[in-house]
């Protein structure tokens, strides 16, 4: 399977199976796109070009094909067998949240249940828990996440206390990050988070007005400016790093290439921003429709951020990072990140969940931290349901890439893990087309 496309005024081709991935020109690109769909009657596509010219660029497509590095033979898959060892878990630290985000999946951090927090028995079991399963692995990680986990900062102290003691103990090694929409973010707080998280994301939409219209406080006030001025003053003590400002478009702002843009002016140069998926009779959904003028936007980004990316300006954009030479592993690319068997998500009730979305879905509860019960047969259906098992991924030619989507959005839209959310999908597609054209252009 070869894809072609155009992106930022150029011609690209990739090969899905071999991963090989060129620049060309618009002749080859069209010689390609005849080998995929013979067509007569996009022969007089050719009319303008030479005779040697077409000859020339048939051959080294020839060439190409004969070394193996273009309409590749597919690839075959070993079935991945479930070994029951865990390395990262979410903690839902908090069920409850201060701010009233409309589009927000966890129901204003409850999850469709009681307001709760965890409390630090809970916590510290889960640590023990994520230990034992990790069988050999050293590195282990956590997301203190919601809700607003900074509303029960204190557990997440002495939950990372607790894991720090018991590195010492075992050996492994803990790799802690935190989700927080930076209301409650005080000095002290940042000084504890910067010392002790290997990553920090902060919540932000955007364009102020994009901001305040969607994420208001519980009482309905702006949130905003506070925001701002805490993650800034973040940031200025964040140094080199890892975190990131992550924001969410909707339809009210299909135009997010200026809110990426106005978060690497307001002085942050980690960014990611990403589509809403809401139903679609919900007013702030990305639909179908949308589409076209989503994946135009992206390619505006992506202009802006090649030529932001050589002034004082630069920026990281996360959907446009991509390793062409030391990417993912096979079974990463065939099982995207891993939720239900290798990552999984602890409720405030030492609930287990095969991750943060599914919280409080009653059929993927795979057990409780504080009974020490496991439900295998859960992890072990996450497991089984690779890429290639699934409806539309074995034809996708984004497929390496995208490694079968999100599973917690198959089960809410589809109730299954092997259909996929078609608008999500299109706008991986595009993400993916511009991340690879980025990367072609930079490295020349």
């Amino acid at each position: 399977m070869v894809h072609t496309f155009g992106c930022l005024d150029r011609f690209f081709m990739l090969d899905v199976e071999s991963g090989s991935f060129y620049e060309i020109d618009e002749l080859t690109k069209k010689l390609i796109d005849e080998i995929n769909s013979p067509n007569e009657q996009s022969k007089g596509e050719f009319s303008r070009y030479s005779e040697k010219q077409i000859e020339e660029s048939k051959q080294e497509i020839n060439d190409l094909m004969k070394e193996g590095v273009l309409f590749s033979v597919e690839r075959t898959h070993t079935p991945r067998i479930y070994n029951g060892i865990i390395k990262s878990m979410c903690l839902n630290i908090s069920h409850d949240c201060n701010l009233a985000c409309e589009y927000c999946f966890a129901d204003g951090g409850s999850y469709k249940g009681l307001k709760m927090n965890m409390d630090s028995d809970v916590a510290k079991r889960a640590i023990d828990f994520l230990i034992e399963r990790s069988s050999n692995r050293r590195y282990l990680e956590v997301d203190f996440f919601g809700g607003e986990p900074l509303l029960n900062f204190d557990v997440v102290k002495q939950t990372v206390e607790y894991a720090r003691q018991r590195e010492k103990e075992t050996g492994k090694e803990f790799r802690f990050t935190i989700t927080t929409n930076a209301v409650a973010l005080t000095p002290e707080i940042s000084e504890f988070i910067n010392r002790e998280m290997y990553n920090v994301v902060i919540s932000i939409d955007g364009r102020k007005d994009v901001h305040n219209r969607i994420r208001k406080t519980r009482n309905g006030k702006d949130s905003f400016d506070i925001i701002l001025k805490n993650a800034l003053a973040f940031r200025k003590i964040r140094g080199d790093k890892q975190y990131y400002i992550r924001g969410t478009f909707t339809s009210l702002n299909k135009d997010f290439a200026a809110d990426a843009l106005a978060l690497n002016d307001y002085g942050f140069d980690q960014i990611s921003l990403e589509p809403v998926v809401l139903p679609d009779n919900n007013p702030l959904a990305i639909t179908e429709k949308d589409l076209p003028e989503i994946e135009k936007e992206y390619e505006i980004l992506a202009a802006e951020y090649l030529r932001r990316r050589r002034t004082d300006k630069w920026f990281g954009f996360f959907h446009f990072n991509i390793d062409l030479e030391g990417g993912p592993c096979e079974t990463k690319r065939l099982s995207s990140c891993g939720a239900g068997c290798e990552y999984v998500a602890v409720t405030p009730s030492g609930d287990i969940y095969p991750c943060h979305q599914f919280c409080g879905i009653e059929r993927y509860k795979m057990g409780n931290i504080l009974k020490g019960t496991f439900d295998k047969t859960i992890p072990e259906y996450f497991i089984d349901n690779i890429l290639t098992k699934k409806e539309d991924c074995p034809n996708c030619w984004a497929k390496y890439y995208c490694s079968g989507g999100c599973a917690a959005n198959s089960v809410n839209f589809y109730g299954t893990l092997s259909k996929q959310h078609k608008t999500s999908c299109a706008m991986m597609r595009k993400r993916i087309e511009c991340a690879l054209a980025l990367h072609a252009i930079e490295k020349r």
